[in-house]
């Protein structure tokens, strides 16, 4: 058996407290201390005070970027440009510029689809890629 201050773990003891406890109990509380401080410990040598879980907003602030009137205006300006060249395109070449880019696809499974070899899609998607920057050039 063991004897505690109860105000060694508890901060709203005013006095002290002494209890006895039984010793596997005492080796359970030094235990927890010993894991509370390792962890104090690893925070402060990586320097890593905020938990992005805390609920600070910390990672709200991150996830959630708020753009400027400025930002928004460019940006705007900038996909309506893109979309302006891709529609300047010959059919072919949006299409397979727009299902590379947009849907994500990969050349091979344009090709597959189109039924065509993956050499000619890929030569197609490059040149639409130079005649966007062609045009966009326009702009600048």
């Amino acid at each position: 058996m063991k004897i505690i201050n109860l105000r060694d773990l508890y901060p709203f003891y005013k006095s002290d407290f002494l209890i006895e406890i039984a010793d596997e109990v005492a080796e359970l509380i030094k235990q927890i201390e010993r894991k509370e401080h390792a962890d104090y410990e690893r925070i402060r040598v990586n320097k890593a005070y905020y938990s992005l879980d805390s609920g600070d907003g910390i990672e709200r602030d991150i996830v959630l970027l708020v753009l400027s009137p400025e930002e928004i205006y460019e940006r705007k300006m900038s996909k309506q440009e893109l979309y302006a060249a891709i529609n300047s395109l010959p059919e072919k070449q949006a299409k397979r510029i727009y299902a590379h880019f947009f849907l994500g696809m990969s050349k091979s499974e344009i090709a597959r689809i189109e039924g065509v070899n993956k050499c000619q899609v890929s030569r197609s998607i490059d040149k639409a890629l130079k005649n966007i920057e062609k045009f966009l050039k326009k702009f600048l």
